[in-house]
């Protein structure tokens, strides 16, 4: 009597039930939810608006802060050496 109770419902469950425990509806819901999670985090790595643009602008950010004290200086010893030479034009 139990053995024909249990082939009976082995029969009436679907294979997502009898192997994961999971209706049709809620395996395929759970299918889909992490396509999405992970198409949003392939985004969000990836994409326009990514962590590897920002990383990259941080970058080039960094290197024109420096690019903007070495011309300062170059501007700076540029301007000494013109006001010298004006200096010594104003002496003839």
């Amino acid at each position: 009597m139990d053995n024909e109770l249990f082939t009976e419902i082995d029969h009436t469950q679907s294979l997502t039930e009898r192997y994961l425990g999971l209706s049709w509806t809620k395996f395929l819901f759970s299918i889909l939810f992490v396509l999405a999670v992970g198409i949003y985090i392939g985004i969000l790595l990836f994409g326009d608006n990514s962590l590897d643009v920002l990383l990259r602008l941080e970058s080039y950010e960094d290197y024109l802060k420096d690019e903007i004290i070495r011309l300062k200086q170059e501007n700076a010893t540029l301007q000494k050496e013109y006001f010298e030479l004006k200096e010594l034009d104003a002496d003839n």
